[in-house]
C-alpha cells in the first residue's frame, strides 16, 4: 500500500501501533529520538518486567480513576489475558506472582523486545533512531538528526512520545508547545507513582536514611516503603501518591501509617499499659508495641511528650502515625505522570480532533495508574487502539 504512516516514539505504545498498522499491509516508519528503541521498557524490566496484572478486569478498570470511562473500552479490547497471549506469541511465556502481578518467565524485558523487533522487521517496519521530532511544517514532519533537519510527508501519524518523567530516556514533553500551537488542549503534567519530601530532623536522617519500613499499612493497603534523605519513597507510598499529591494541592496533607496493622488500638493500649512506669520510652515501644529501629524512630520523630506519656494517645499515634508531607518529588524522578493530551481532545479512535490523521497513544494522554502492570498494559492497549484508529481513518 502506498500510504506513508509515521509512528513517533519507539516505546511500547508506539511499537504496538506499528505492529497493528504494518500487520494490515501498510508501510510504517518508527522515528525514535534516542539511539535505540524501548529504553524505558528495558529499564522497567531490570528488576523484572511487570507486563500486566491478573486481577478481574472490573477491579483492573478501577485502577485508572477518573480516566476509567475513557479507557475501559480500550482496555477491554486488549485486556490482561490478551497481553499474556501477545507475549506468548513472542516466545515470552508468563506467570502470575503472589501479588497477582504478571511477569515473563525470563523476567527480563530484553528477550521480549528482541523478538518484538524481529516481528516488526518481518512486517516491513522501518526504524529510524536519532530522529528527534521537532514539530510540524505544513503537512510534513520535521526531525532533528545528527545529519541535520529532515522533513517527511505522512498520510497518518501516531504520536507516542511519553509523558514528562524519565527525560533521560526520552520522555521530556518537548512536544507540548507544538500541539498547543495547533490548538490541542494539554493538561499540565504532574508526578505520579512518586516519592514525597518530608522535613525530617537532621538526627533522624543521619540514623535512618535508606532504611526500609516493612509490614506497615496505609489505609487498607499493606506494604513497605523507604526513608530517604529528603522524605519517603517506595511501593506503599507510590500506591497512595495520586491522593497525596492531590491533597497537597489543596492544603496540608500527611501519609497516615499503621505501624502495627495486626493489633487493634485497644490491645495495643493494654500492652503498653503493662510496661513498668519507670521503663524507658524505647523499652515501652519495644516490649509493649514490638517497635524498634526505624519504626521506633518514626514514633519519636513524629510525636510529642504529651502523646508519649499517655498510653491511649500513644496507641492511637502508632495506629495512625501522620507523616506530614511537604511536596512531591520532582517530576523527572517520578515513575509515571498525570496530565498530557486532554482526553476530550481525541475521538474514540484516539485521533486528535484538531489534527485529522494525527493520533496519540501511551503516556502522552492524560491518564494515570498505579504500578503493578497497569501502566504498561494501558500503553500497549492505547497503542493498539491508535493503530486501529489509523486503519479506520485510512479506509474512510
Amino acid at each position: 500500500m502506498d500510504k506513508r504512516i509515521a509512528i513517533i516514539g519507539g516505546g511500547p505504545a508506539g511499537l504496538m501501533a506499528a505492529e497493528v498498522v504494518s500487520g494490515a499491509g501498510y508501510f510504517v516508519t518508527v522515528y525514535e529520538g534516542m539511539p535505540t528503541v524501548g529504553r524505558k521498557l528495558l529499564m522497567a524490566g531490570k528488576s523484572g518486567l511487570n507486563l500486566t496484572h491478573a486481577e478481574a478486569m472490573g477491579d483492573f478498570f478501577s485502577r485508572f480513576g477518573a480516566a476509567r470511562a475513557f479507557l475501559e473500552p480500550i482496555l477491554a479490547a486488549f485486556d490482561n489475558a490478551a497481553v499474556r497471549e501477545w507475549a506468548a506469541g513472542l516466545g515470552s511465556e508468563t506467570f502470575v506472582g503472589s501479588s497477582g502481578r504478571v511477569f515473563p518467565r525470563a523476567m527480563k524485558a530484553s528477550p521480549l523486545l528482541r523478538a518484538w523487533l524481529e516481528r516488526l522487521a518481518e512486517q516491513g517496519v522501518a526504524i529510524r533512531t536519532r530522529h528527534r521530532w521537532a514539530g510540524f511544517e505544513g503537512d510534513t514532519l520535521v526531525f532533528e538528526t545528527p545529519e541535520g533537519e529532515v522533513r517527511e510527508p505522512f498520510d497518518a501519524v501516531v504520536l507516542a512520545l511519553g509523558g514528562a518523567s524519565w527525560p533521560r530516556l526520552g520522555s521530556d514533553a518537548a512536544w507540548v508547545p507544538w500541539l498547543k500551537a495547533r490548538g490541542v488542549a494539554v493538561d499540565p503534567f504532574r508526578p505520579a507513582n512518586c516519592g514525597f519530601d518530608v522535613d525530617w530532623s537532621e538526627h533522624f536522617v543521619e540514623r535512618f536514611a535508606g532504611a526500609p519500613v516493612k509490614a506497615v499499612a496505609a489505609g487498607p493497603t499493606r506494604g513497605e516503603f523507604v526513608i530517604s534523605r529528603t522524605g519517603v519513597e517506595g511501593s506503599l507510598v507510590y500506591g497512595q501518591s495520586a491522593a497525596l499529591r492531590d491533597g497537597l494541592e489543596v492544603g496540608p496533607t500527611a501519609l497516615v501509617l499503621d505501624l502495627v496493622p495486626d493489633r487493634t488500638a485497644e490491645r495495643l493500649e493494654r500492652d503498653l499499659a503493662r510496661q513498668p512506669a519507670k521503663a524507658s520510652f524505647s523499652s515501652r515501644l519495644r516490649k509493649g508495641a514490638g517497635l524498634d529501629g526505624v519504626k521506633a524512630g518514626l514514633v519519636r520523630e513524629l510525636t510529642g511528650e504529651a502523646v508519649r506519656g499517655d498510653n491511649g494517645a500513644l496507641a492511637g499515634a502508632i495506629k495512625a502515625l501522620a507523616v506530614p508531607l511537604v511536596r512531591p518529588r520532582p517530576i523527572a524522578e517520578a515513575i509515571s505522570v498525570a496530565g498530557g493530551v486532554d482526553l476530550n481532545a481525541v475521538d474514540e479512535g484516539l485521533m486528535l480532533k484538531k489534527l485529522p490523521g494525527v493520533f496519540v497513544a501511551g503516556e502522552m494522554l492524560d491518564w494515570e495508574a498505579p504500578t503493578g502492570g497497569y501502566l504498561l498494559t494501558a500503553c500497549l492497549a492505547t497503542g493498539r487502539a491508535a493503530g486501529q484508529g489509523v486503519l479506520d481513518h485510512l479506509k474512510a
